[in-house]
């Protein structure tokens, strides 16, 4: 279990300053909406023992420098449980937020909703829902930190419904509390660990990087929704086009958003395997993709990126670790990414490429992808948990987003499991990669033809990186930069 600390001590971990608000308080009513016996007693109480005035503290902070809207559960009054008036603190906080235009951090602890005020106090989540709404509609963005316990109903709105979520180490962590889910429950499913495994929040955070943490993630999404977008085609280097790359196909990059304008794109990553002579035929090409040296995704990252965070799961339940995900800083810019480890994709992999991708096109930060799998994952398991439906969700968050994308062949390029990840118009190859529409041993397999016939079937798919480039698949290849 993570320490219990109060909601202040919580503020006072990550934030610089906080400056606290009290919206207009409803007229006390004694023992609540439905009258339960000794409810005011115990809202006294709870308010002498804690110093707060309800579950919920919000105001004004800055973290790392950066201004945002801080909300801060209090446990230590009745449980951090959501009641009407905590309703109101949490509908004025996520107003002051989407006004002011200032990203929205919430330390989450609460058991839930609050038994003593019934369904007026359950009707708060629908509240909750909607001011949620309301700020992604403004394009303002929500980070939450999970503190022990999160469960109920601010799990399901506040928790689960943020565009970044985190979590201190060892927190309780469920839609259901410890004293009503059933007796036989595996406890490490409700945890922050296990919730992490299951694809449902973003990383698990020790209380010392907490402050660092957040500073990144509120100054990463604070400012992209700001940036001033370029009209047109960006300046040398920021369309897309990587200085001294052979280049051919369409070159005219991802399509203005409305208005004719649209945040810059960014140039694709340097190469970094072989940089000698192109591969001379089909099998070549796929040999030198294949090499259990090649450098995969990690490397390309690392090189490309002065500091990365992780934005990991599908919140359905999977978490593909050969898809890398999140956010990362290049000369001060946050740019969103996806990429692929050189393994087969699963729906969960995909799933997540489309959250981020999504995400990405309502805050306005251009969008980097790396391409690298052999295929879509085949087995029965993938197809039970939506194969196609989830490729096909990664193809429409690719074709709708506004913000432009930028992608790059690192290795394999395995049919549409590969292309599901590739920017239309702004695509790049390194040397040492391929596309194909097919493997070229299933190809020689549908056809019939022997084992021997493979690297023949490879030079007809003209796969290599001058044969994509010839036929418009991509912009150019990237050389060492």
């Amino acid at each position: 279990m993570a320490e219990r600390v109060s909601a202040r001590e919580a503020i006072a971990l990550v934030s610089d300053a906080f400056a606290e608000q009290e919206p207009a308080e409803l007229p006390d009513t004694g023992d609540g909406p439905i009258g339960w016996e000794g409810y005011g007693a115990q809202r006294a109480r709870a308010s002498r023992r804690t110093g707060s005035a309800e579950s919920v503290v919000y105001g004004t902070a800055t973290v790392g420098g950066t201004a945002c809207v801080l909300i801060s559960f209090e446990f230590g009054f009745l449980g951090g449980s959501l009641s009407e008036r905590a309703g109101d603190r949490l509908e004025a906080a996520y107003t002051l937020a989407r006004e002011r235009r200032l990203p929205l951090v919430s330390l989450i602890a609460t058991g839930g909703s609050r038994m003593q005020e019934g369904m007026v106090a359950l009707s708060q989540l629908q509240r909750v829902a909607r001011a949620g709404a309301l700020l992604r509609e403004e394009r303002v963005a929500h980070i939450a930190v999970l503190r022990d316990p999160t469960t109920g109903g601010g799990w399901a709105t506040l928790g689960a419904g943020a565009d970044v979520v985190l979590a201190l180490p060892g927190a309780q962590v469920g839609f259901a509390g410890s004293r009503v889910r059933p007796a036989d429950a595996d406890p490490a499913a409700y945890t922050a660990e296990g919730q992490l495994a299951a694809g449902q929040i973003d990383a698990v955070v020790p209380p010392q990087s907490l402050r660092d943490t957040l500073a990144f993630w509120v100054t990463a999404l604070g400012t992209g929704r700001d940036r001033a977008p370029q009209a047109g085609p960006g300046p040398a280097g920021q369309d897309g086009t990587a200085p001294g790359a052979r280049t051919g196909g369409p070159g005219n990059g991802p399509a203005p958003g409305p208005g004719g304008s649209r945040p810059a794109a960014v140039p694709p990553p340097r190469a970094l395997g072989a940089l000698g002579a192109l591969p001379q035929d089909g099998w070549d090409a796929v040999r030198q993709a294949r090499a259990a040296g090649r450098p995969r995704a990690r490397a390309y990252l690392d090189d490309y990126f002065a500091r990365r965070e992780p934005l990991r799961g599908d919140r359905c339940g999977g978490d593909d670790p050969g898809m890398l995900c999140g956010v990362g800083l290049r000369d001060g810019q946050p740019v969103a990414y996806a990429a692929q480890c050189g393994t087969a994709t699963t729906p969960a992999g995909y799933r997540t490429a489309a959250r981020v991708v999504r995400l990405a096109d309502r805050l306005g930060l251009p969008v980097l992808t790396l391409i690298d799998t052999p295929g879509a994952a085949n087995g029965a398991d993938a197809e039970r948990f939506g194969a196609g439906a989830a490729i096909a969700e990664l193809f429409g968050a690719v074709a709708a987003a506004r913000t432009p994308l930028t992608s790059l062949l690192i290795g394999e390029g395995g049919s549409g499991g590969a292309l599901a990840l590739a920017a239309p118009g702004n695509t790049w190859a390194t040397p040492d990669s391929y596309f194909s529409v097919i493997a070229p041993e299933l190809a020689a397999a549908i056809l019939k033809r022997s084992p021997d016939q493979v690297p023949h079937t490879a030079d007809q798919l003209r796969l290599r990186p001058q044969d994509l480039v010839e036929l418009g698949v991509v912009r150019g290849i990237v050389g060492a930069g």
